[in-house]
């Protein structure tokens, strides 16, 4: 009895469901209904007003046509009545002379008859009867005034529904990348006149090839772009790669996604390595202040309030220019560059070198990363250093670490430092400073990264990996990384490298 009862518990469940599951697909067929009759009725009222845009052209043209041709014929009846009033005067004048003509054959004297027939004959002469054309100005015809509505007639009768747009192409060859701006060109396979817009979608990914349906960022859209081109700007490269596909629109409906292609976009990417910050650092992924009550638990950096914390002077926090933290990821995005070992087994920074490194090192190629303080910024430092930097020291005091040092104590001095030595820079200090690093080559320049105005240059050879270093000294900085190296950048160095002088007092082989 027991196993019956549970038998058709079950069957009712199963009912149930299936009842509810019934009751839904009705509400949604209900539903679809509605929306098929609100979309047509939609259809139908744009399909009016077109129509009736045709119509409105139609007649405005028709006006416009019947005003031409009225012109016309009152322009032809003008030139023919005033025609009408020339011969009526000629006529007229004609017929007096007519009958005083009549009138001198009358006349019995020689002498009166001659002198009369000489006037009559020189007021023929002068007659405008003998001048006048007996044609008529302007031609009676208005054959030039039709119009023929065949072709325009087998037009409109072409009318048909708005076709789905065919999927754009996108010519990679002619797609460029640099500057942290990705150029993406494209055409439609055939000429569509009709295309109102196209849009661009993109994803950044670590994946080569085609898009990965699972794990992937989602796409970022830019709409209606009117031109078969466009560049994105102002772009971190925090991935390998980039996918980008585009759709035609029409005024109607989206057209397919382009086959989807895949760009490069290498950069040097890399956050600040808190395992190796002084204590009295606190330190979040791209973004490192000084902290005098010692960091404690290097906590990390959250909200206005935290940055405000701590701090030598009262700030103005985002007033004073700099970029916001950056939540950037933590994988790299280039092969030459490799993660620093885990630095646990290190002590940190101490004393007073209040530094913190880069948790990625270069061991080979060209890179760029900029680097913003805030204005109450007491002193700080940027450059590379080996592995080896001890934990007391400071960077540009060892001869394994190259910088550029601001500060602005008392008065604001701009130095360039290596191996415990320093040269004066002469030079006002930018608010954004770029770093470029030529491994291979042996060189370390510095940039105004608003203008590319060279600051400094190292010139040397390296024999370790570098990492990015950097000392606070009651303020902030702010690292921009994902950066690739500017064109204005390459010139610069091109040129300088062409010249073969050095910029710097300070070079050491090392």
């Amino acid at each position: 009895m027991d196993e019956e009862r549970e038998t058709l518990q079950r069957i009712v469940s199963t009912l149930v469901n299936k009842n509810d599951e019934i009751h839904n697909f009705i509400d949604m067929l209900n539903h679809t209904i509605s929306n098929v009759q609100a979309n047509s009725s939609n259809a139908i009222s744009e399909l009016d007003e077109e129509f009736d845009g045709l119509y409105s052209i139609l007649h405005e043209m028709k006006g416009s046509m019947a005003n031409t041709i009225q012109q016309e014929e009152a322009r032809k009846i003008q030139a023919l009545r005033d025609q009408l009033s020339q011969c009526n005067r000629a006529l007229e004048s004609s017929e007096e002379l007519l009958e005083l003509a009549v009138q001198s054959l009358d006349i019995k004297n020689p002498v009166e008859l001659l002198e009369a027939a000489r006037q009559i004959k020189d007021s023929v002469t002068v007659a405008s009867a003998f001048r006048l054309s007996l044609q008529p100005k302007v031609s009676d015809s208005m054959t030039h005034m039709m119009v023929d509505f065949a072709l325009e007639k087998r037009m409109l009768q072409a009318v048909k529904f708005l076709p789905v747009p065919k999927a754009p192409k996108i010519d990679a060859e002619a797609c460029l990348v640099a500057d942290n701006c990705i150029t993406v060109s494209w055409r439609m396979p055939e000429e569509d006149s009709r295309i109102d817009h196209f849009v661009l979608e993109y994803r950044k990914t670590n994946f080569d090839g085609l898009p990965r349906l699972k794990g992937e960022q989602r796409w970022e859209i830019v709409d209606y772009i009117k031109a078969t081109q466009y560049t994105l700007s102002g772009l971190k490269f925090d991935t390998k790669y980039m996918n980008l596909r585009v759709q035609a629109c029409n005024k109607a409906v989206a057209g397919e996604y382009s086959d989807p292609v895949t760009l490069e976009t290498k950069a040097f990417l890399f956050n600040l390595d808190n395992t190796s910050s002084h204590p009295n650092l606190k330190v979040e992924d791209t973004y490192v202040e000084w902290d005098s009550t010692g960091g404690k638990g290097q906590e990390k950096i959250k909200g206005k309030e935290n940055k405000n914390r701590g701090r030598c002077t009262n700030r103005t926090g985002s007033k004073s220019g700099q970029h916001p933290v950056r939540k950037s990821s933590r994988r790299s995005n280039t092969a030459s560059p490799k993660r620093a070992l885990a630095r646990g087994s290190r002590d940190r920074f101490a004393g007073e070198s209040y530094t913190v490194l880069g948790d990625t090192a270069v061991e080979s190629g060209q890179h760029y990363w900029e680097v913003r303080a805030q204005k109450d910024c007491k002193s700080y430092s940027m450059g590379v250093t080996y592995r080896n930097l001890g934990k007391f020291d400071q960077l540009g005091k060892t001869n394994s670490s190259w910088c550029i040092h601001i500060n602005n104590w008392l008065q604001t001095t701009f130095s360039a430092k290596h191996n415990n030595k320093a040269k004066t820079l002469c030079i006002p200090v930018p608010d954004r400073i770029g770093v470029y690093c030529d491994f291979d080559g042996g060189q370390l320049s510095f940039y105004n990264a608003s203008s590319k105005a060279l600051l400094h240059t190292f010139r040397t050879k390296f024999t370790q990996p570098l990492l990015p270093g950097f000392m606070i000294w009651c303020g902030g900085l702010t690292v921009t990384t994902g950066l690739q190296v500017p064109s204005a950048v390459k010139t610069l160095q091109k040129n300088e490298n062409g010249l073969g002088c050095s910029t710097s007092s300070l070079n050491n082989v090392a």
